[in-house]
């Protein structure tokens, strides 16, 4: 392990027998703990070539469970880095499936502003997100979609890297944030992995360049593991659509659904189902966006949506809108102190005034309210008077004022209208 750390310390490519040795000794943990960051701090002082990052994802990925989707026709997968008010997989995985996708989704949970997709999944009452991975092939086998939580031991060496690369200031290191996103989707087994790479003030990656720059690394390492690989790179400088919170999100996706929603929201799942079905089909860019602008119109994907939910014990009812979510225990009406155009939104402060709320959480343990969040009146862009609303506030009486006060801090008011916001950067395919 030494040399290898020389190695690297001296520019030195490593070669695969190397890096299957370092991930072996990550995994069973014969390597301790001083010599990984070691090496962690060479790499990210010294980079790697793509040949060696998409070396290292193969072995992370190897390093636990691989799970074998090939009895299931055309699987397709989605990931977002993360974001606030990121709601897409309720929309565009079920409208991949309902244009012939198999996509049998693991995801995570949410950890400190950006929220993930298994809490928004279990604030619909009765869905389990944890199933033997038998039910889970079977259910998408059968309803063409299945989303539930991470199981299994996927990609172990990633999980101590990470914890490591935390504590040791090597997080920011394009080839170590690439493998270890695509270590879980190679391990996941999907055919088609279509990413979504946000930058921005509610993103890790701060500008387009940098996220560009990941994505296209992620591209080719989807590529070279033989998988059908494509990315969009999306702003998220402010909140996607205008639901902040578990259930308000959910309800807020399915009205997309529905023909309605924001259009920001709209827009960025039809992209994404879109590339899902034009990677795994083959079929043009055209049709791919008509196809799936189709199925959110006459109501199929709605009832894939529906029919996931109910594969895995939820209430269908609270998507179509029969039945209602359960009320929050207050809300709170947030106003604007000066008039003038909204020029700018941190998207963080965003996030984290609905953690405040009950809707987030600081470490895996806490747990959530589902009922709390916030429903934004004005985005970036938009004109406000003095007084008028900019959000409300939903969570527990006692939680409400300290999010409100780190909702307002989100919030810079202008005289001049600031210039349009480019929600697609580039896409990569």
């Amino acid at each position: 392990m030494t040399e290898i750390i020389e190695k690297k310390r001296d520019k030195y490519a490593l070669s695969k027998k190397e890096i299957e040795f370092f991930v072996a000794g990550v995994t069973d943990r014969s390597i301790p703990d001083y010599q990984i960051s070691a090496l962690l701090m060479a790499i990210v002082l010294n980079g790697m070539n793509r040949q060696e990052t998409l070396l290292l994802t193969d072995a992370m990925a190897k390093s636990g469970d691989m799970l074998d989707l090939s009895a299931l026709p055309h699987t397709a997968d989605k990931h977002s880095t993360g974001g606030v008010g990121d709601k897409t997989s309720l929309i565009a995985v079920p409208a991949a499936a309902a244009l012939g996708c198999t996509v049998a989704k693991m995801s995570g949970r949410g950890l400190g502003f950006t929220g993930g997709t298994v809490d928004k999944l279990e604030a619909i009452a009765g869905y389990r997100t944890a199933v033997s991975a038998e039910e889970f092939k079977e259910t998408a086998k059968r309803q063409g979609i299945c989303i539930v939580g991470q199981s299994g031991d996927f990609a172990p060496a990633d999980k101590r890297l990470y914890a490591l690369r935390d504590v040791t200031a090597t997080v920011n290191s394009i080839p170590l944030i690439a493998s270890s996103i695509m270590s879980k989707k190679l391990a996941a087994g999907a055919e088609t992995i279509v990413l979504d790479v946000k930058y921005g003030s509610g993103a890790f990656m701060k500008t387009p360049e940098e996220a560009e720059s990941l994505a296209r690394e992620m591209v080719e390492i989807g590529r070279g593991a033989g998988r059908k690989t494509a990315a969009l790179i999306t702003d998220m400088n402010s909140p996607l659509g205008l639901a902040v919170g578990n259930a308000l999100e959910v309800t807020e996706a399915a009205n997309v659904l529905k023909g309605n929603g924001p259009e920001d929201l709209r827009r960025i799942s039809v992209l994404l189902a879109a590339r899902m079905y034009q990677l795994s089909f083959g079929v043009s860019e055209e049709e791919s966006l008509s196809a799936a602008e189709r199925v959110i119109s006459d109501g199929s994907a709605l009832k894939k949506l529906c029919g996931a939910v109910e594969a895995m014990g939820g209430d269908s009812k609270l998507i179509t809108g029969e039945h209602e979510f359960p009320a929050a225990g207050a809300r709170l009406e947030v106003y604007a102190e000066s008039g003038g155009y909204i020029t700018s939104v941190n998207c963080e402060n965003i996030g984290k005034a609905a953690s405040l709320t009950g809707a987030g959480r600081e470490r895996l343990e806490d747990r959530l309210d589902y009922s709390a969040g916030i429903i934004l009146n004005k985005k970036y862009g938009d004109y406000t008077e003095k007084g008028e609303r900019l959000a409300v506030l939903y969570g527990a009486k006692e939680r409400l004022r300290d999010a409100a006060q780190e909702l307002l801090s989100a919030f810079e008011i202008g005289a001049d209208k600031p210039p349009e916001s480019r929600l697609v950067y580039k896409i990569i395919c």
